[in-house]
């Protein structure tokens, strides 16, 4: 198996992107300034660094795990198959995409390339990898200041509520954001609530895929729902 040289430079490399998120609540210049970050070695090989996308005052944030192949080659989130996916069972559950902000927890496709092969395949973020990326999500929902924040799997669980997370312990709970109206990495989170749910990567995996993808709407409904409320 031939690795990724992110996977060679990573035992010595830094781990924090604090010092390149710039004290500004404006996203288009948190983007463009994360499009330079080196605050860890996932950098190295993907082709760009991809940013949430949406309004600026979006209700919903959705943060999933990491960009995909299609979305680091196009530079944006939720753009491949698992997001062709997610948009459908947002339009089904009633959550008006125009008010979702899209964003993950780790703004760089981390990946593997089997010995011989092309195809780049997708390879979980690691705890260093999150935690030095976390302050980007920080300064996203800082920024957007959503109702509600909805999980997208146990990464994202993970950068959201920390330690160990099991999506299973905490799916379709509406639960207080960690850490809301107190201040992280110098900004102040908004007093929001979180949904967790799956990533709809693993809907795609499922080998029920259509019970999978109804349990992903009926998540969605529930955050409609919360909004509605």
């Amino acid at each position: 198996m031939a690795h990724s040289t992110r996977e060679k430079a990573g035992g010595g490399a830094e781990h924090d992107a604090r010092p390149y998120v710039p004290d500004t609540g404006d996203l288009g210049a948190l983007r463009r300034a994360a499009a330079s970050c080196r605050g860890c070695p996932l950098h190295a090989d993907a082709t760009r660094t991809v940013f949430g996308a949406g309004p600026r005052r979006a209700r919903v944030v959705l943060v999933g795990e990491q960009p995909g192949d299609r979305e680091d080659r196009e530079g944006e989130p939720f753009v491949g198959p698992a997001g062709a996916l997610l948009r459908r069972a947002l339009a089904e559950s009633g959550l008006d995409e125009s008010s979702v902000y899209f964003t993950n927890a780790v703004k760089h496709f981390k990946f593997t390339v089997p010995e011989g092969g092309k195809r780049r395949i997708h390879k979980a973020p690691n705890l260093r990898e999150m935690t030095a990326c976390r302050p980007w999500l920080v300064a996203e929902l800082a920024s957007v200041r959503p109702r509600l924040v909805v999980a997208l799997g146990a990464t994202a669980g993970r950068a959201l509520f920390g330690g160990p997370f099991r999506v299973g312990d905490h799916r379709g709970l509406l639960e207080p954001l960690p850490g809301g109206g107190a201040e992280a990495d110098g900004r102040t989170l908004p007093e929001a609530r979180v949904l967790v749910t799956v990533h709809p990567s693993a809907v795609l995996r499922a080998r029920d895929r259509e019970a999978a993808y109804r349990g992903l709407v009926s998540d969605l409904k529930a955050a409609a729902r919360a909004l509605a409320g």
